[in-house]
């Protein structure tokens, strides 16, 4: 099972909003997104999700059950947790019983009270509306994940609870995982392997490997990866900072970051 995207582009009327997009996620593995607001992230998820068709390239997708997590959580007012949890195995057909089941373990699993399971979206706070979409996601058993964002609204103890239980799913399932984010520090948490992205058009400028297993990963070495990546400078101009930075940083005696590749000109050069 492999994603792949060639040469994807999106335009809406006169504006490009993506151009010569190129990436791959084989299966078992984690990628980060991350550019800053307006560089076409969400935009990009959507076409590989489905979501909107590319103006130019293609997207083959060779996952079968694929699903979303979007930055707001996107439940149903007029539907209980239960059945929030439980739409996507609705719309696939299974019986009413089964799917309570499943829908009421998995949303125990992610730290809801059985009585939230029969609250209403407006009687639960931002962190459990947030447990609520990824258990609606779980649920499903995806072997692909694709998340838009959806931590950027919540606390750090909280975020670091649901970084758990994702990473902790997602390992067990041996899913592949799609982040988008503006986080740099979140992408390093998450992912194996990192693109970042710069605007006007959205377009992929850096590709870097996380050396370290997710499963390996202590606070230190987040935040001193996260400064590495400050340095970098395909980063810093993403994010429209000053200077050209330093290149991949090292800490704790080796490299911390291993690049992949280099810029977007160089992918261009090495397709004509």
């Amino acid at each position: 099972m492999t994603l792949r995207v060639a040469g994807l582009g999106r335009r809406f009327g006169l504006a490009d909003v993506l151009a010569d997009i190129d990436l791959e996620l084989p299966a078992g593995e984690s990628v980060a997104l991350v550019g800053p607001s307006g560089c076409g992230k969400t935009t990009l998820l959507n076409l590989i999700a489905g979501l909107d068709r590319p103006s130019a390239g293609r997207i083959d997708n060779g996952y079968a059950r694929p699903a979303c997590v979007f930055q707001q959580p996107r439940l149903l007012p007029w539907q209980t947790t239960l059945d929030n949890i439980a739409l996507g195995l609705k719309a696939a057909g299974m019986a009413r019983r089964e799917r309570e089941r499943r829908a009421a373990a998995m949303g125990l699993r992610l730290g809801l009270a059985d009585a939230d399971l029969d609250k209403f979206p407006h009687q639960l706070s931002g962190g459990m509306q947030s447990r609520v979409a990824l258990a609606r996601a779980f649920v499903l058993e995806p072997d692909l994940l694709l998340l838009d964002e959806p931590f950027s609204a919540l606390d750090v103890g909280l975020k670091a609870e649901l970084y758990a239980l994702l990473l902790g799913e997602i390992a067990a399932r041996k899913a592949s995982l799609l982040t988008i984010t503006h986080d740099l520090m979140e992408a390093v948490r998450l992912s194996d392997r990192i693109l970042m992205m710069a605007p006007a058009p959205g377009r992929i400028v850096g590709e870097y490997r996380l050396e370290r297993p997710r499963g390996q990963r202590d606070e230190g070495w987040i935040y001193r990866t996260t400064a590495a990546f400050m340095d970098e400078p395909a980063v810093r101009a993403g994010f429209g900072l000053p200077g050209q930075g330093g290149g991949a940083a090292a800490a704790d005696g080796g490299s911390v970051v291993a690049l992949a590749s280099a810029s977007a000109a160089g992918r261009t050069k090495g397709r004509a």
